[in-house]
């Protein structure tokens, strides 16, 4: 694979994505943004910038008012719900709390991705969800509810649907949302595994600047199964990138040095520097 930004494939392409419910205030307001593979976005504003509404609008879940969305390099935004059906399922997503189904056990809510968008039958996929269980340490939890999981381990088995379909595109919305500080940490930890196992492009929607700090600055070592430190030359730091959403538009992108170095006082806010103050 090319190593240069900009000669890898384009997997998602936000072009000016406006987007207003009836007539109130635009909740997306002439957005643009580009992912190429291997590149990880790390999204950050506060409550109702327009965050979870931007995965949505990639997701085909919203219908932008203005605008185009490409994936993979089509054009996608006037697909009907078949074609988008087909789309999803090269899509990992991770919704807020896990979004698992409470009536099924956590071995149903894993395999569903396979069993629902293919002929597959639940035992022909039932080896995947066990290794899929597994990479997240909950391998006994095959024939448990969500009900009797914690919130971490919840937000664990979210990991585990996400990316059992080996997808080209992982999209988290506040994987880290209410888990203490040791959890959230843990959870991060995972999602490192993950894009580096599956080499996954991967946008992270969250409201904690150390969950952005821990993928530009952690890599997993499959060796000692530890995370490690990126090298300071290494070309996997320009892979994740930053981006600062108010208002339903982005105010900023960029690396964590550039974001450090904003004086811009909102931007500021969701800087590592600030927020060890």
């Amino acid at each position: 694979m090319p190593t240069h930004a900009t000669e890898r494939p384009c997997i998602l392409r936000l072009q000016n994505i406006s987007l207003a419910f009836g007539e109130g205030a635009k909740v997306l307001d002439n957005v643009s943004l580009e992912m190429r593979a291997g590149e990880t976005k790390i999204i950050l504003g506060a409550a109702g910038a327009g965050k979870s509404v931007m995965l949505k609008v990639a997701l085909g879940l919203l219908k932008p008012t203005e605008g185009r969305i490409f994936l993979f390099g089509h054009d996608v935004t006037d697909y009907t719900e078949n074609q988008w059906y087909e789309v999803r399922s090269h899509i990992g997503v991770l919704f807020q709390e896990g979004g698992l189904f409470d009536s099924l056990t956590i071995e149903e809510n894993v395999a569903y991705p396979l069993v629902n968008r293919s002929s597959k039958k639940p035992e022909e996929v039932h080896p995947q969800v066990e290794e899929a269980l597994r990479f997240v340490e909950l391998g006994h939890t095959l024939e448990k509810f969500p009900s009797e999981l914690s919130g971490g381990m919840r937000r664990r088995v979210g990991i585990a649907r996400a990316g059992i379909s080996d997808p080209a595109l992982l999209l988290y919305d506040s994987p880290t949302a209410g888990l203490d500080p040791i959890t959230a940490n843990n959870i991060m930890s995972l999602i490192i595994q993950e894009r580096e196992t599956r080499n996954a492009t991967s946008a992270i929607v969250t409201h904690r600047f150390q969950d952005g700090h821990i993928m530009a600055n952690f890599r997993y070592n499959p060796d000692s199964k530890r995370l490690e430190r990126i090298p300071d030359d290494s070309p996997l730091r320009q892979s994740t990138r930053f981006v600062v959403m108010r208002d339903g538009q982005i105010v900023f992108e960029g690396s964590e040095a550039e974001l450090d170095a904003s004086t811009d006082p909102y931007i500021a806010k969701f800087s590592m520097q600030r927020s060890a103050h």
